[in-house]
């Protein structure tokens, strides 16, 4: 049974950093098409950033050059580094696996597996 397991948010004031863990129990494609997520209060879910299974990232316009998408194989594991915080980046922040979903553009119908959540508040 695939499980992720995302960690580490919380609350931060404005301009600082946090770093989001996401741990994958059950799924040995993590070196594969993985992305997060994330759910503002009244708005739809959007992606954030991505990573596919050459390695290549990719961001969202809203935080590109501010978070950093990364993986650690060994430990099956994706992580969010998340610096220079604004107020508009508080959220519900999801990670999201498939090993498919590369081939359909990362759209979040084709992920298959997602985590519970973290909430991550930035206050200003």
């Amino acid at each position: 049974q695939v499980q992720l397991v995302e960690s580490a948010g919380g609350s931060v004031q404005a301009g600082g950093s946090l770093r989001l863990p996401c741990a994958a129990s059950g799924y040995t494609h993590t070196s594969d098409c993985m992305g997060w997520f994330r759910q503002a209060p009244g708005k739809e879910r959007e992606e954030a950033a991505r990573i596919d299974r050459f390695g290549n990232t990719r961001y969202a316009d809203s935080v590109k050059g501010r978070f950093t998408i990364s993986q650690d194989n060994l430990k099956n594991t994706l992580y969010l580094q998340m610096n220079s915080l604004k107020p508009e980046d508080t959220a519900m922040y999801y990670c999201a696996a498939d090993p498919h979903a590369c081939d359909y553009g990362f759209i979040q119908a084709a992920f298959r597996f997602w985590g519970q959540g973290t909430q991550v508040t930035v206050s200003s």
